[in-house]
């Protein structure tokens, strides 16, 4: 134990400085995304449960399908959380960039899980098609609205307390409470249309438009989700601009082995070899390339080699 914590703070000693200021803005962020999704997931909870029963009680499958809706924002609410928490744990050894892309997997997996939810919807909308079931509309309506207020509290919630513009995991959490109220809206709307109508296919006919507008959002965080994991080049940063800006600098011959790419959500990583002149200070070019990264692009986190002409290296894969 004395051993770990002596090597810990021999790890502080030299990052402590550098490192603290970069990652307590990432911090309090995520300090609002944590309370942003807590209340969301106290509110859905609450309302899946009373629109299950309200589903059974009044036979609406708009209604069932939005608390099926629930439970799986409910679920991927929870995952957010857990992603967050987990995040927040140092790295080790093995996972030398910590549990950051945990919040990634979440996204992932709950885009997936939103696919699926969509899938049953129109399944049962389709059997529902051919022989619509009477539904006590009003009872669904009274509902639905209650619903739908939980949903937008909800995505209130996120919005003020969470970040939901930059980090794919809470976007994805967004999302679902989004797909949600629209659900209820669909629900409030079904229920309008059959109590003045009698018109009882308004309510599949409504539940499978939810689910497209709902498979429309999961695709896009799917999209995200996996780019990031493929190691793409994060949607901020344009890469050509990176290169010219490093080639411009004093004494830089070129730019090669370039990478970019995200650890997770507003967590950037950056690597290249820079070749340049025999008689040109190494570390000043360094110093300037660091400086550009961090100003221009908000890249705070590069490993960046320096060579001279003389120096050779096998062409790498990648």
């Amino acid at each position: 134990m004395h051993g770990h914590s002596h090597s810990h703070h021999g790890h502080d000693h030299g990052h402590g400085h550098a490192h603290g200021h970069a990652h307590h803005g990432h911090d309090h962020a995520r300090e609002g995304n944590k309370k942003g999704l807590m209340l969301a997931l106290i509110i859905t909870a609450g309302i899946m449960l009373l629109e299950f029963f309200g589903g059974l009680f009044t036979n609406s499958l708009a209604l069932l399908s939005d608390s099926g809706h629930m439970l799986s924002d409910a679920s991927s609410l929870a995952l957010s959380i857990v992603a967050i928490w987990f995040a927040t744990r140092p790295a080790s050894p093995a996972k030398s960039y910590g549990y950051y892309r945990f919040e990634i997997l979440a996204a992932l997996f709950n885009g997936v899980s939103l696919f699926i939810v969509a899938g049953f919807i129109i399944w049962e909308a389709w059997e529902r098609f051919w022989n619509p079931p009477v539904v006590a509309s009003g009872s669904m309506m009274i509902i639905a609205f209650v619903g739908l207020a939980a949903n937008l509290l909800s995505a209130w919630a996120l919005l003020r307390k969470g970040d939901v513009k930059n980090n794919v995991n809470l976007r994805s959490a967004y999302l679902h409470v989004i797909g949600d109220a629209l659900g209820s809206v669909g629900a409030i709307a079904a229920g309008l249309i059959m109590s003045v109508f009698g018109w009882y296919v308004a309510d599949p006919l409504i539940s499978v438009i939810v689910a497209l507008l709902i498979l429309k959002g999961a695709w896009n965080v799917i999209a995200h989700a996996l780019h990031v994991l493929m190691e793409g080049t994060p949607v901020t940063v344009d890469q050509v601009k990176v290169r010219q800006t490093l080639e411009q600098i004093e004494g830089v011959l070129n730019v090669h082995d370039m990478h970019i790419w995200t650890i997770t959500s507003g967590l950037d990583s950056f690597s290249c070899h820079l070749l340049i002149t025999e008689d040109t200070d190494g570390q000043a070019v360094l110093q300037t390339a660091i400086h550009q990264l961090e100003e221009t692009f908000n890249i705070a986190h590069c490993t960046i080699q320096v060579e001279k002409p003389g120096l050779r290296h096998s062409e790498s894969r990648v």
